[in-house]
């Protein structure tokens, strides 16, 4: 297979927040920051009300863990379908169903709410319902960025993708809790059905966007060329491999945070917000330099530094006892997790021809959203019989070794 690897692109000055200056992306990146907003804040709300109604700690444990699951399968299940369409569908039309859709559920979730109708499992479903629609949202928005700007912005795009995600992580959470103690839960899960309106705003005033191919005469056989693509590129499959890898070992961490914190480092609720907060702040730090070094040469480096840093920070863990401590390393991590995400999704873009784009990038959102919460299950398995520590201290080592030595056997990943 001939790999299609980007030379001689044409040097300007590339800043932050470049490719603003295309009319469609900027429009969409607008959407997207005030749509991401409104769904941190329906997370929040959510996993808040989920708690007040199960009455207590355990109860509300194992509820929230439902909840996780409820929105990992339906990406796990989809998403190579969900690739397909964003494929052969016009990806405006496909964004401009899913976010009507997840428009209407928020909506009914708050009036459900406000109505004294809505109960646990009324929440998961509604949760679930919408984690379907991110399923087939998520591969025609992030295929559809390459199209939208120049080829050399394409990964300085992707970065900022990665701004309009990871900025409302840091405020939503904050405003979702103002908005409780104020006008109350079914308020915020009112601001969040309007604010999703954003994109479906957004692209009334953009350009139709046509399909990549035409519809596929068999849709088994679309899904099956997109996995077969991805398995016999001599790049994208060692990405890919390593991505999955990061996914079910270290990723997890940020899931059994809680433990690590009140188990294991004995803290209490502020320190563990505190811990929280240093995860979130080195997120928005790696969305930012994502989109700084985007457009630079190299991106292959870029994607092994985050890797090993990630893993690294994930094994440091494992030698601290104190909160204190902990906090850079959290905000190290934060910080490679995002710049990692970034990497790994722009090189699948620019190596993926665009007929093929979608699918390859559903594969990419079926393993950073679906795979996590399978390793945190493995993680706080190996924890729950020796330790976080030690789970902490073997995960990261394993994962830094299987990084490495792909890296170090296969010179093609050194050139690009």
């Amino acid at each position: 297979m001939s790999v299609s690897v980007e030379r001689g692109l044409p040097r300007r000055r590339i800043t932050i927040f470049s490719a603003l200056r295309f009319h469609d992306f900027r429009l969409l990146w607008i959407g997207l920051l005030v749509s991401n907003l409104g769904s941190w804040m329906q997370l929040t709300a959510t996993g808040y009300f989920i708690a007040k109604l199960a009455g207590d700690a355990h109860t509300a444990a194992l509820y929230l863990g439902f909840q996780g699951l409820g929105r990992a399968i339906p990406v796990l299940l989809l998403s190579p379908v969900a690739g397909v369409v964003a494929d052969v569908w016009p990806r405006r039309r496909v964004l401009f169903i899913t976010n009507s859709i997840m428009a209407l559920l928020a909506l009914i979730l708050a009036v459900f709410t406000s109505l004294g109708w809505m109960n646990i499992l009324g929440l998961i479903l509604i949760n679930a319902a919408s984690a379907t629609v991110l399923a087939f949202d998520s591969p025609a928005r992030q295929s559809w960025v390459p199209l939208m700007v120049e080829r050399e912005y394409v990964g300085n795009a992707i970065g900022l993708n990665s701004v309009a995600f990871n900025a409302p992580a840091v405020i939503g959470p904050a405003i979702a809790g103002v908005l409780i103690i104020s006008v109350g839960i079914a308020g915020s899960f009112y601001v969040n059905a309007a604010a999703t309106l954003a994109v479906v705003l957004a692209l009334v005033f953009m350009k139709p966007a046509p399909p990549s191919t035409g519809r596929p005469g068999n849709w088994l056989h679309s899904i099956v060329y997109g996995m077969r693509f991805l398995r016999e590129h001599p790049i994208l499959k060692w990405i890919v491999a390593i991505f999955v890898v990061t996914a079910l070992l270290v990723r997890p961490y940020s899931m059994l945070l809680p433990a690590f914190v009140v188990n294991t480092l004995h803290g209490n609720a502020l320190d563990l917000s505190l811990a929280i907060s240093a995860t979130g702040v080195g997120g928005f730090a790696g969305a930012l330099l994502t989109a700084y070094l985007g457009a630079r040469e190299r991106r292959g480096t870029i994607w092994l530094i985050s890797a090993m840093v990630m893993a690294l920070g994930v094994l440091a863990l494992g030698f601290i006892w104190n909160l204190w401590l902990a906090l850079p390393v959290l905000l190290l991590i934060g910080t490679a997790t995002m710049t990692l995400l970034g990497a790994s999704n722009t090189l699948i873009q620019t190596l993926s021809p665009d007929h093929v784009r979608g699918r390859a990038i559903s594969v990419y959102t079926m393993v950073a959203i679906g795979l996590v919460p399978g390793g945190a299950l493995v993680v706080g398995a190996i924890g729950s019989l020796i330790g976080l520590h030690m789970a902490f201290l073997i995960v990261g080592a394993a994962t830094a070794l299987f990084t490495l030595w792909p890296w170090l056997t296969r010179p093609i990943l050194r050139t690009v």
